[in-house]
């Protein structure tokens, strides 16, 4: 055997001449596979001016000088590349990401670990799922818990202007069915939609004096009998904007009883 068994490192021969020639290259070896950290995971060509013992993880693609090496460790040494092929369970941190990474015999997976900062400024998080361009937070779980930390505790959503929507949605099977929130200006409204493309506002709160803002329908276009109880109530505007409760069998006006 002329090499160790897990790093490839030379032995050195009985008798062999210029010994530290091949005791030089397993220093190397152990110079840039011990305490492993990489510069970059994401080239797949060399950077124009590394210096000596620069290391990376070489990314799919692979050209020029890095032709092939997909995955390998490149290391700069003595003006030129050397690649060293990673073991499975080699650990490997990646500097421009504060990331720690395993080799797992077929690709580098990346290792959940309590960094400070290290979640600061992520493009995106998934917990349990992935997440995506538009759900950069994305979270999968039987429960979420926000928790105070000594006192009060508020969750925030917050819009950028006036007319746009900071809102909770609520959806069965990815299809809307109620809504929350700020819907395209400051009053705070409820809607409902049976389909998740046909929405309808059941209650609004006026963001100026706080006061309930109840839909109004033509009579014709009141909801069915047999929808709801009898504590709905409505706005009926065929009749001079009149209000109007459902009292179990039909809707009636407000002013009179009569039924609408």
């Amino acid at each position: 055997m002329s090499d160790t068994p897990n790093l490839k490192l030379p032995y050195i021969e009985a008798a062999q001449a210029q010994k530290h020639v091949t005791h030089n290259e397993a220093l190397r070896t152990l110079d840039a596979v011990v305490q492993l950290g990489v510069l970059d995971r994401d080239l797949s060509a060399p950077p124009a001016n590394p210096a000596e013992g620069d290391r990376y993880l070489v990314a799919a693609g692979a050209s020029g000088d890095w032709s092939g090496k997909e995955n390998l460790i490149a290391v700069f040494q003595d003006g030129g590349w050397a690649f060293l092929e990673p073991r499975p369970g080699w650990l490997c941190w990646v500097v421009d990401e504060d990331a720690l990474t395993v080799w797992d015999g077929a690709a580098w997976n990346d290792v959940d670990v309590a960094v400070p900062d290290a979640l600061q400024n992520k493009s995106m998080i998934g917990v349990n799922t992935s997440a995506d361009a538009t759900n950069r937070l994305s979270v999968k779980s039987e429960a979420v818990l926000f928790s105070h930390d000594g006192a009060d505790v508020r969750v925030k959503v917050n819009k950028n202007a006036a007319t746009d929507t900071a809102s909770f949605l609520f959806q069965s099977g990815w299809s809307g069915r109620a809504e929350i929130g700020l819907c395209g200006d400051d009053d705070f409204t409820f809607k409902v939609s049976p389909d998740g493309s046909t929405w309808k506002t059941a209650l609004t709160l006026d963001a100026a004096s706080g006061l309930p803002k109840l839909p109004g329908f033509d009579k014709n276009d009141l909801p069915a009998n047999a929808s709801f109880g009898c504590v709905a109530l409505a706005w009926n505007t065929s009749d001079g904007t009149v209000l109007v409760y459902h009292d179990g069998s039909d809707w009636r006006k407000s002013t009179d009883g009569q039924v609408v």
